[in-house]
């Protein structure tokens, strides 16, 4: 087996930092060490993603409501009471001495960016609002805000609530593989099934449609390495996805359960505050009050505790007390130890050794090389504990709820022709790490358009996988349409047109648009039933988490589940179905899907802040929809509207890393009048992807000196 680009180790020459921009603007940085690159990422980073850094930066911090008004006081209390800065600093403090200088060395460059007036954005000036110096372990603290709220704890507060109004036996009507915002995708093709005989691996991982867009796209080269990849602003390296000429990696959510609740019982003892453990009362390890700013009104204290569980998120001394248990602040890593080596992986084996330090989140990785070597592994942190603490919050003075101190072994495997991820239960290590998962739709119709192909998959084919439309919930709620009984007339018509439909949620197509609006129908009635209409009631927890308590969305997510179970529990599924389609009727609808599903891009200044300030994109129509491979998620009987999807997509090439190819729904710079601040929308919404770049020879150099 042969390849046209093998990036060995001595690749790019040892010369000053050098910043080369492709036609897209993409970076590609090219520096005479490890050290040296790491500055030059992160001046880069805050060169061209000066706001969207300095925000996450706030956020770490708790400060946004200092700096943009009370509307950010939600975040900042979570932030302030779950410690996450100190996280950051603990863990930073605990890296060992080369990745904390590497970690250093990026924050110097930020630094230096602001120095020499690089630092500079549209939103400063609109906000009346200024940059400042980076601590070292702002990028920690940056990276925890991409994911504190990306694991499990949310959903438990849900069926807390759930079990409350409902009682216990209704959690399991939400809790069967319907978890809230699953929709990643990544899959791998060993060289027996491929046109060049080397393997490929494509994926899209799917997040929220902030703009600009949580990945950067970014090519790192030093003599050590030269990975070009998906990075995060603000965050030294390449975690996610990359590719370094002879081997290439990239990662879906394992959905794993790595985030637990207790219930804490607190009292004040000798002056301070006790919690009752599982040997008694015991003072807490931290108490303390944080003043919190606000701009334009006064400042808010807010309590923080410390139990020896973790941080208490809600409720306090006076009753409602929920601390959270994760693995990065209770171990005191992040597991950014395998960034840099991850960097300077040159085969499968590598790239899985240097994942063995990950810690959170806990993902599914698939990783190829030149040599053929395909794996599937899961990295990261689970802890061992009891299986009740995966469900709802536990009592923090039982014994049998505690951590125990050890980790769950991950699963890992080689791949002999293919293998698909997709937030499914298969994937992401089944019982042994989680409690829900994706439904297996999205995996199923990979794997079936993947065996489709037969052998002779190359990145064209593996690229259009990325736009298929197909519905994998149609059949059950086909069977639902089919079983309404006794209809009017014009519900009778409507439901014939939408049983002839084809299920493909196609943005040109009336039938999928009427579906939809059926959809969001049948989730409201679902609502308003008697058996479910409690669960509109106050969940009596912070705003902040309103998104995972919101009883529409949560039935829309659970759609399939309450079709299938809800009957026996009370839910008169077929009389919301029928009412449904007469609402419907009534309406005529003829739009097409992609008339209301448009994207929702996310800025910071449409949450917080002085509100038409923000910037805008094309309105832009798209296809697909959750449950999809095209997973651009809506969320039925709220808004067709799509604020997650695919944050990236990519086809990594291990034969020629110059026939790879990507996109991001936005673009490369960070800058509002920029031209490419949303270059790349029209292609990403088309289905299209742009070249890989990797010839120097190829890219304009950028003239100012980054020294």
């Amino acid at each position: 087996m042969t390849t046209t680009e093998t990036a060995p180790r001595d690749s790019s020459p040892a010369m000053p930092p050098e910043i080369f921009r492709d036609p897209w603007g993409i970076p590609h940085l090219r520096a005479g060490s490890p050290d040296e690159l790491s500055f030059l990422q992160g001046y880069n980073a805050a060169a061209d993603r000066s706001w969207q850094i300095e925000m996450e930066r706030w956020r770490s911090e708790g400060r946004t409501a200092e700096h943009l008004g009370a509307d950010g006081l939600d975040w900042d209390r979570f932030v302030r009471r779950v410690r996450l800065d100190d996280t950051a600093r603990r863990c930073f403090e605990n890296l060992d001495d080369d990745t904390r200088r590497w970690c250093t060395a990026y924050v110097d460059g930020v630094n230096h960016a602001l120095e020499t007036g690089r630092r500079d954005a549209d939103e400063f000036r609109a906000t009346e609002t200024a940059p400042a110096a980076w601590e070292p372990w702002t990028p920690l603290g940056v990276f925890l805000v991409h994911h504190i709220l990306f694991g499990t704890f949310p959903n438990k507060l849900w069926r807390e609530h759930v079990a409350t109004t409902l009682g216990d036996d209704a959690v399991g009507l939400f809790s069967i593989e319907a978890p809230v915002w699953a929709g990643s995708n990544a899959w791998a093709a060993a060289g027996r099934l491929t046109a060049s005989g080397s393997p490929l691996i494509a994926g899209d991982p799917h997040r929220l449609m902030e703009l600009p867009g949580v990945y950067q796209q970014v090519r790192l080269a030093c003599p050590e390495f030269d990975v070009v990849g998906l990075a995060f602003p603000g965050v030294p390296g390449i975690p996610h996805f990359g590719h370094a000429g002879s081997v290439a990696w990239a990662v879906t959510n394992a959905m794993a359960d790595y985030q637990d609740l207790f219930r804490e019982q607190l009292r004040d003892q000798d002056g301070g505050v006790a919690a009752l453990g599982p040997s008694g009362w015991e003072p807490v390890l931290a108490h303390h009050a944080e003043e919190i700013l606000v701009r334009g009104s006064a400042a808010e204290t807010v309590e923080v505790i410390e139990t020896a569980r973790g941080p208490v998120i809600s409720g306090g001394s006076d009753g409602g007390a929920l601390s959270l248990r994760t693995p990065a602040r209770s171990a005191g890593t992040l597991g950014f130890e395998a960034l840099l080596p991850l960097l300077r992986s040159r085969s499968a084996a590598e790239v899985e050794a240097a994942l063995d330090s990950w810690v959170e989140p806990v993902n599914c990785v698939l990783v190829a090389d030149t040599s053929g070597d395909v794996r599937q592994l899961v990295a990261g942190k689970v802890p061992v504990r009891s299986r009740h603490n995966r469900v709802r919050p536990v009592p923090a003075w039982a014994a049998d709820h505690q951590w125990t101190g050890a980790w769950e072994k991950m699963p890992s495997s080689h791949v002999p022709s293919l293998a698909v991820n997709a937030n499914d239960r298969d994937s992401g290590g089944g019982e042994l790490l989680g409690l829900e998962f994706a439904p297996a739709h999205r995996a199923r119709r990979i794997r079936h358009l993947l065996e489709d192909h037969g052998p002779g998959l190359d990145a064209a084919a593996m690229q259009r996988i990325h736009m298929d439309t197909h519905l994998g919930s149609w059949p059950t709620l086909r069977a639902l349409l089919r079983g309404c009984g006794s209809l009017s007339a014009p519900a009778v018509a409507l439901r014939g047109r939408l049983l002839s439909w084809d299920g493909h949620m196609d943005g040109n197509s009336s039938g999928a648009g009427a579906f939809a609006a059926w959809r969001s129908a049948l989730v409201l009635a679902l609502a308003r039933t008697p058996k479910l209409l409690p669960l509109a009631e106050p969940h009596g927890h912070s705003p902040l988490f309103g998104p995972w308590l919101y009883a529409a969305s949560r039935v829309g997510f659970a759609l399939e589940t309450l079709i299938a179970d809800g009957p026996a529990a009370g839910v008169d599924v077929a009389g919301a179905a029928r009412e449904a389609l007469e609402e419907l009727a009534a309406a005529a609808p003829t739009d097409t899907w992609g008339s209301s599903h448009t994207v929702l891009p996310l800025h910071a200044l449409d949450e917080h802040g002085p509100r038409g300030l923000a910037p805008t994109v094309p309105l832009t129509s798209l296809s697909g929809d959750t449950g999809c491979v095209l997973s651009t998620e809506s969320l039925p009987g709220v808004t067709d509207g799509s604020f997650r999807g695919p944050v990236a997509r990519y086809v990594w090439d291990l034969v020629d890393r110059a026939a790879s190819r990507w996109i991001v729904p936005f673009g490369a710079s960070g800058h509002p009048d920029h031209e490419h601040f949303a270059s790349q929308l029209p292609l990403w919404a088309a289905g299209d992807l742009i070249p890989v770049i990797t010839d120097w020879e190829q890219l304009t150099k950028e003239n100012h000196d980054p020294r």
